[in-house]
C-alpha cells in the first residue's frame, strides 16, 4: 500500500503540473487524494494546514515582501541606479556593470529577484537604450543580476529553507549566502562587460553626464543604509530575523515618507494591496504544501524515493551533481518557495545521509534557483525584464546563456568548495 500511495501521490502532482495546474492546487489535491485513497484520516487536513504556516520564522515573509516593495516605489532604486553609474563612471558597457551592482544592492533590501529585476529594468533601461544596448541584452543581464537578490540577505528562500529544515538558523543562512551572491554578481560581470566590448554597444557619448560621487552617495544614503540596518541589528542580538523584517519596514517607510517623500496615500494602498496578495499566495503554497508532506512522509514516499536515488547514483559527486541538475530544472519551471517546498522531503534525508552541512546545502540549492530564475524557457525574472524591455525570451538566448555559465562556474565553485559559503558563519559564531 505504502508503493501505491507513493507513486499516486508523485504521479498525480507531477501530472498535474504539466498540466498547467498551479503549484499550490496541484500539492493540496494530491495530497488529499492520498489521505483519502489510503484511508489516512481525512480529518488531519484542518491541523496539517494550520501547523503549516503557524511556524514562528514565516511572520518574517510577508514583511519583508512588503519592506521590498515600500524601498521599491520610494524611489531608492533611482538614487541607487544614480550613486552606482558615479561610482563606476563613463566607461564601455558600464552600464551593465550598474545593473548588477543596483541588483546586488536592492538585494540586501527586498530578498525578492524578481520584484528588484523589475525595479531596475524600469528605471535603466531607457538610459542602456540610448547608448546602444539590445534590448534582449539589457533584459537578460537585469534578469541575471535581479538573482542574486536570493542569496544575499535578508533572503526570502532562505527564511523558508529554514522553517522546513530543523537546526538550521536564519542568521546562519543570511552570513552564509553574502560571499555566495557577491561571487556571483562579481561573475556576472565579467561577461556584461565582455559582451559590450565585442559587441561593440554601450559607449558613453560625449553629451554623458554623470553626477559628482559625493552627491549621489548622499541621494542614496539611505538605501545604502538599509541593509546595514538591518544585518547590523541582527548581528548585534538587537531584534530576531523576525522582528527585522519589521524594523525594515519601519525604516522604509521613514524613508519614503518623511525622508524622500515619495510615498502618497494612494500609493502606499496600492504597496500593501499588492504585497499583501504576494504573501496570500505564498502561504496558500506553504498550507497545501503541508498536506502533500503530512501524506508523502505517511506513506512513506520521501524516505522510498530518497534511498533509491542514494542507490542509483555513482557516489558522492555523482549525486551531488544530479542534486544541482535536478533543482537547475526546477528552478526554470516553478519559483524558489515551491521549489523548497516539493523537494527538500526528499533531498534532505539525502544530504543527512552523505554527512553534508544542512546550511551549506541550503545555499547550494539557492543558487541552483536562482540560476533556473533567468534561465528560458521559463525564467520568472527573464519574463518579467522582457516584457518592460519588450523583447521576446527567444530572443534573450544568445545573450543569457553566457550569464547562466558564468553563474554556473561560481556555483560549482560553491559546490565542491563548501567553506567559500560556511567560514563567515563559522568565523561570527553563527554554525
Amino acid at each position: 500500500m505504502a508503493l501505491e500511495g507513493s507513486l499516486i501521490l508523485l504521479g498525480l502532482f507531477f501530472g498535474m503540473l504539466l498540466l498547467g495546474v498551479p503549484v499550490a492546487v496541484s500539492l493540496g489535491l494530491s495530497g488529499t487524494v492520498v489521505l483519502l485513497v489510503e484511508a489516512l484520516g481525512i480529518m488531519a487536513l484542518p491541523t496539517n494546514i494550520w501547523t503549516g504556516i503557524a511556524k514562528y520564522p514565516l511572520l518574517a515573509l510577508p514583511m519583508f515582501v512588503l519592506a521590498g516593495m515600500v524601498f521599491e516605489k520610494s524611489g531608492v532604486a533611482e538614487r541607487l541606479v544614480r550613486f552606482a553609474a558615479a561610482l563606476i563612471g563613463a566607461r564601455h558597457g558600464g552600464l551593465g556593470l550598474v545593473a548588477i551592482l543596483v541588483c546586488m544592492l536592492l538585494g540586501g533590501i527586498s530578498g525578492s529577484g524578481a520584484a528588484d529585476a523589475a525595479a531596475v529594468a524600469s528605471v535603466m533601461l531607457p538610459s542602456m537604450l540610448k547608448q546602444g544596448y539590445p534590448r534582449p541584452y539589457c533584459a537578460s543581464v537585469i534578469a541575471a543580476a535581479g538573482s542574486t537578490a536570493v542569496l544575499i540577505p535578508p533572503s526570502i528562500p532562505f527564511i523558508v529553507y529554514s522553517v522546513f529544515v530543523p537546526g538550521v538558523s536564519v542568521p546562519a543562512l543570511f552570513v552564509g549566502g553574502l560571499v555566495p551572491g557577491l561571487l556571483c554578481g562579481l561573475a556576472l560581470m565579467l561577461p556584461a562587460i565582455a559582451l559590450a566590448r565585442v559587441h561593440s554597444f554601450g559607449v558613453p557619448g560625449p553629451e554623458t553626464q554623470r553626477e559628482g560621487l559625493g552627491q549621489a552617495f548622499r541621494d542614496a544614503a539611505w538605501g545604502l543604509a538599509a541593509p546595514i540596518v538591518i544585518l547590523g541589528g541582527l548581528r548585534s542580538g538587537l531584534f530576531t530575523p523576525t522582528e527585522a523584517a519589521v524594523v525594515a519596514v519601519a525604516y522604509g517607510l521613514f524613508v519614503g515618507l518623511v525622508v524622500y517623500r515619495t510615498l502618497t496615500p494612494a500609493s502606499l494602498y496600492a504597496v500593501f494591496r499588492d504585497a499583501g496578495e504576494i504573501s496570500a499566495v505564498v502561504l496558500m503554497i506553504v498550507a497545501a504544501a503541508s498536506i502533500f508532506a503530512h501524506a508523502g512522509a505517511t506513506v512513506g514516499a520521501f524516505d522510498s524515493l530518497a534511498r533509491a536515488l542514494i542507490s542509483l547514483a555513482p557516489g558522492e559527486v555523482g549525486m551531488l551533481l544530479a542534486i544541482n541538475l535536478l533543482i537547475l530544472v526546477a528552478g526554470m519551471l516553478i519559483d524558489a518557495i515551491s521549489i523548497f517546498l516539493v523537494f527538500l522531503p526528499i533531498l534532505v534525508p539525502i544530504a543527512r545521509s552523505f554527512g553534508w552541512d544542512l546550511t551549506w546545502f541550503g545555499i547550494m540549492l539557492t543558487m541552483n534557483i536562482a540560476i533556473g530564475a533567468f534561465t528560458p524557457p521559463m525564467a520568472v525574472n527573464l519574463m518579467v525584464t522582457c516584457k518592460v524591455a519588450g523583447c521576446s525570451i527567444e530572443s534573450t538566448v544568445p545573450w543569457v546563456v553566457w550569464f547562466v555559465a558564468a553563474m554556473a562556474a561560481a556555483l560549482l565553485l560553491v559546490a565542491f568548495v563548501p567553506e567559500v559559503a560556511l567560514f563567515l558563519p563559522r568565523l561570527l559564531g553563527d554554525l
